[in-house]
């Protein structure tokens, strides 16, 4: 049995619901998300790769990390929003001062907030997954 056989078996042993999930991650990864999922993707996967830190200037560099955040403002919790915004202040501090043990706490603080809650953020991604047709 080759690679691609076992590829293609352990493929098979997935539910419909782990594939749609992969099917929207490879949707994501294409651009072809509908917002506000896009951002909400975006934002997970960011956070999950290196922090609020790294979010923020990958989206600085490549979108409107403004509407960004205006858009997940409006789906995610209060207390997710209030922590993207404590988050997003201490970034811009560390950008005017590198050296600010203070907002690089905050920082990591928000990090922690963020995957003590991420499980919302999982669930709405996995009801939009299961809308996707395979």
């Amino acid at each position: 049995m080759g690679l691609f056989d076992i590829f293609k078996r352990k493929k098979a042993d997935l539910t419909v619901e782990q594939l749609k999930w992969n099917k929207m991650w490879e949707l994501w990864a294409q651009e072809e998300v509908v917002s506000p999922y896009l951002e909400l993707m975006t934002y997970q996967s960011e956070v999950n790769n290196g922090g609020h830190g790294q979010y923020f200037c990958n989206v600085e560099n490549i979108g409107d990390l403004k509407k960004e955040m205006s858009v997940l403002s409006s789906v995610l919790s209060d207390k997710l929003v209030e922590n993207l915004i404590r988050a997003y202040e201490a970034h811009l501090i560390l950008d005017n001062n590198e050296d600010d043990e203070k907002a690089e706490e905050v920082l990591e603080n928000c990090d922690s907030v963020f995957f003590e809650n991420e499980e919302e953020i999982n669930c709405k991604l996995e009801a939009y997954a299961n809308t996707i047709q395979l």
